[in-house]
């Protein structure tokens, strides 16, 4: 069995979070420079059995895709020709900032802690992806 890795695709910053093998729980994994993301790819799926990639899609409160999309789509594009032989999936992401921010406040990160975006890219990684397994 394979892992599903999450992808919360930035400009400056990309989120992964990685399930367990069972595909049970996601895990954080990275947050790594946008510029570097397909080389961190390369080299972490030739060492990991990556069954799919599921990657954050920006919708709009109306469920139209929202302006993100027009640098992410680029991305998915790349994603699919790099890597043919992983499924790719698209995962509604609203509110998965918002959503790592009030986790960080709920597990009592300081402040100086919480302006970290990467941080906050890891998380929004892993809720995309908790969420994903919790419907599927």
């Amino acid at each position: 069995m394979g892992r599903i890795l999450s992808i919360d695709y930035g400009r400056k910053r990309v989120g992964l979070a990685v399930t367990d093998e069972l595909k049970i729980i996601a895990n954080s994994l990275a947050t790594i420079p946008a510029k570097d993301i397909f080389s961190f790819l390369e080299k972490y799926i030739s060492g990991e059995n990556v069954e799919k990639i599921l990657v954050g899609e920006p919708r709009q409160m109306n469920n139209t895709a929202s302006e993100a999309a027009t640098y992410i789509e680029p991305f998915v594009n790349k994603l699919k020709k790099t890597f043919p032989d992983i499924e790719i999936i698209r995962f509604d992401e609203r509110f998965t900032s918002k959503m790592a921010f009030q986790t960080m406040l709920d597990s009592g990160i300081k402040k100086k802690a919480r302006q970290d975006k990467a941080l906050i890219d890891r998380i929004s990684a892993t809720i995309l992806l908790q969420s994903y397994l919790d419907v599927n």
